[in-house]
Parts: C-alpha cells; structure tokens; sequence
C-alpha cells in the first residue's frame, strides 16, 4: 500500500505544478476550452492504442495465431499502463512478456518483440529530428529551440549508437558480464542459466529482425503513425488554446520533457515532465495558457493511460503482479 500511496502523492504533485503555475486565470482557459477538441485528443490515445496492436501482431509473425485482435489490444494497454504505473517504465517488459507468455508465446520472443518495438520508435524519432533540423536550417531559432534540437538529437543518437554497440559487441559483452559475474560469486550453474537467456533473445531478436521486409515496412510506418498522433495532443491542445505554435516544437517539447520523467525514475515522469515541459513552454505562450496545455496535455497522454488501462491490467494480470511492479527500481 506505501508503493501505492507514494504513486498517488507523485500525481498529486503532477497536477499542483500547473495549478500553481497558472492560478485561477487557468481554470478560465480550462473552462473555455472546446468540448470536441477534447473528445478529439481522447480518441486519438485510442487510436494509439489501435496502432499499437497491428503493431505487435506484426512484429509477432508466424507466432500471430496465438493472440487475437481483441487480446492484443488489451495486452497494448495493459502494457502501457504498466509502463506509466513504474518507475522509469520498467514494469512494461515484464507485463507484455507475462502477458504473452500465458498466450503461449516464449519469454525471449516476447522480450524481443518488446526490444524490436523500442528500435523501431529510436528510428523513427531520428528521422523526425533531421526532418526538423532541415527545415530548421530555413528558420531563425532562438537560442532555447537552438539547444532543445541538439539535446534532442544527442539523446536520440546515443540510443541508437548503445544499440548498435550490443548487436555489433555482443558476445565480448557476454565475457565481460560472465567475467564480472564470476567476481561476485555468481554460482556457476546461475551465471549459466543467464546466459543462457540472453543467447535465447539474442537468437530470437535476429529471427523478428528476419521478418519480411514489408512487415518490417508496416511495423515503421505504423509507429509513425503511432508517434504522429500522440505527438500532435499538445500541438492541438494549444491550438484549442487559441495559441499557434509549430508542431515542430511542440514535438521537441514533448520530447524532452518525457525523456526528463524518464531519467527521473518517478512512475510515468510525475512532475519531472510537467516541470521541464513548463520551462520550455512558458516562454513561448505564457505561464497560464503553458500551465493550462501542460495540464490537458498530461491527462490526455498519462492519467488516461492510468485511468483506462488499470482495470485492463488487473482483470488480465492480477494483483500480485501489480503489486510487483509497484516495487520494481531501476537500476
């Protein structure tokens, strides 16, 4: 119950930072704020979800007959609620590999599919920053958008350059961690056991990376798609704000923001996002419209998720692995 309190204290204080940030002017631009508009933003985190699941069963492959469509889109939202509910999104993996292994599915394909997924989003927001470092190139920034760009791009191109690292090192580093795991008195047969798991993934990860081209083509267009809606939900909160603000920015923001909740280590970034969101927002558009957005914004794209996806993961997980989630700590 403490995991639990110590989660809803988090939101607690996620939900007073824009408050305190816009005042009761905010609640004005709140109550002005367009009743389809916000219907719209609603139904595009379902479309997200919708994606997500054409997603999953293609990276599936010829294990695809073992899920259907209905499941699928449930275990995506189960999965992301997990990913909110954890610190740093760790509690993801191990609901999407429980989830799929009661599906038939092996935990090495099930974690490869997972890591497959995480690529395929690394790719694509490397594509999305040179897009906007062209169109950049055409633009006076200001110096914050200046650094937003670089620091957004460094973030994107060191997760792509570790992931290369371990496909092209992979077994130098499975000496070194036998190596060190030997030093810590690991036991033989544990240390076998591991690697064991990791060769499995290994072997696993290259058979989804093996799947035809045109349902790796539809796994990166889908995350487009994916990341293209849930991308636009603070452009088009702005826009019914009554601000224009160009969605390139808009992009960088979220970005940077999420990323911030991430390194955070709180269970779906509460505060650490709407903290670095308003800084990079509130010169742009002013505190209380920033803290207004901020506040749509982050029910849209995180209490949803929390509020939706929670009775989905209890009636497909249970208890005990909620609880376990609650306490998992990233190292």
């Amino acid at each position: 119950m403490s995991r639990i309190a110590w989660l809803l204290a988090g939101l607690l204080a996620a939900l007073l930072i824009p408050l305190l940030l816009g005042g009761r002017e905010m609640l004005v631009r709140l109550q002005a704020f367009p009743l389809p508009m916000l219907l719209l933003l609603f139904s595009m985190i379902g479309g997200c979800w919708v994606i997500n699941a054409a997603r999953l069963r293609l990276l599936l492959g010829d294990q695809v007959s073992c899920i259907g469509r209905l499941k699928s889109f449930a275990v995506v939202m189960a999965t992301e609620f997990a990913i909110c509910a954890s610190p740093g999104g760790s509690g993801g993996p191990l609901t999407l590999m429980t989830l799929l292994a009661r599906n038939g599915i092996r935990p090495a394909r099930s974690s490869a599919v997972f890591a497959m997924d995480q690529l395929s989003d690394l790719v694509f927001f490397f594509c999305a920053l040179v897009g906007i470092l062209l169109y950049a190139l055409f633009q006076n920034l200001n110096p914050d958008l200046e650094w937003m760009l670089v620091v957004s791009a460094l973030l994107v191109l060191g997760g792509l350059s570790l992931c290369m690292a371990l496909a092209r090192f992979h077994r130098r580093i499975l000496r070194i961690n036998g190596r060190l795991l030997c030093r810590l008195n690991v036991k033989p047969a544990t240390r076998l056991r591991w690697a064991r798991k990791l060769l499995h993934f290994l072997q696993a990860f290259t058979d989804t990376c093996k799947l035809p081209w045109r349902s790796l083509a539809g796994v990166f267009l889908l995350t487009c798609l994916h990341w293209g809606l849930r991308y636009s939900v603070l452009y088009l909160t702005l826009r019914g704000l009554g601000v224009d603000l160009q969605w390139a920015w808009t992009f960088l923001i979220q970005m940077l923001s999420l990323s911030a909740g991430q390194l955070s280590l709180l269970p779906g970034g509460a505060g650490a996002a709407e903290l670095t969101s308003a800084a990079l927002l509130a010169p742009m558009v002013g505190k209380t419209t920033a803290a207004a957005a901020i506040l749509i914004w982050r029910s849209v794209t995180y209490y949803f998720y929390l509020i939706a996806g929670g009775p989905v993961f209890v009636l497909m997980v249970g208890r005990p692995l909620l609880h376990k989630l609650m306490s998992l700590k990233q190292v």
